[in-house]
């Protein structure tokens, strides 16, 4: 009886079409998750057509959400605290603009009311952020 012996050997070779398959599906998530990785408030802005403006100082931000909350870039405030911590920025410089973004499912009497204490604060500069019309997300 003749056993075929003859010389097999093993060949060591590292399979790459697993790794690029999971190289392949992690670049897909971090190519659909990292749009949505902006920091910020969620706030539906309305749209409307306007230009956009430019802006030489880097403008103070007050977000009010959809529950009402209202933020100084990016830290929670009262109405009333609100005020007391604009009227400090102000007294430095009267020539601070303020950017209001609010949700535009917030009732308009608390934007005015909101848009008031930035008044009395002493910023006479206030700007409503908006989106272009057809660019919601």
């Amino acid at each position: 009886m003749v056993t075929g012996n003859r010389n097999h050997r093993l060949m060591s070779q590292i399979n790459v079409t697993p790794l690029v398959d999971v190289m392949l599906v992690l670049l897909i998530i971090f190519m659909v998750t990292a749009p949505m990785m902006q920091e910020g408030l969620d706030v539906n802005l309305p749209q409307v057509e306007a230009t956009a403006i430019s802006s030489g100082d880097e403008p103070l931000v007050v977000t009010i959400d959809r529950n009402r909350k209202i933020f100084l870039n990016g830290r929670q405030f009262r109405q009333k605290e609100l005020r007391a911590k604009l009227e400090a920025i102000a007294s430095g410089d009267k020539s601070r603009m303020v950017l209001l973004r609010a949700d535009e499912s917030v009732p308009y009497g608390f934007v005015a009311g909101a848009m008031a204490e930035i008044r009395k604060a002493g910023i006479s500069k206030v700007g409503m952020v908006t989106e272009p019309s057809g660019q919601r997300q």
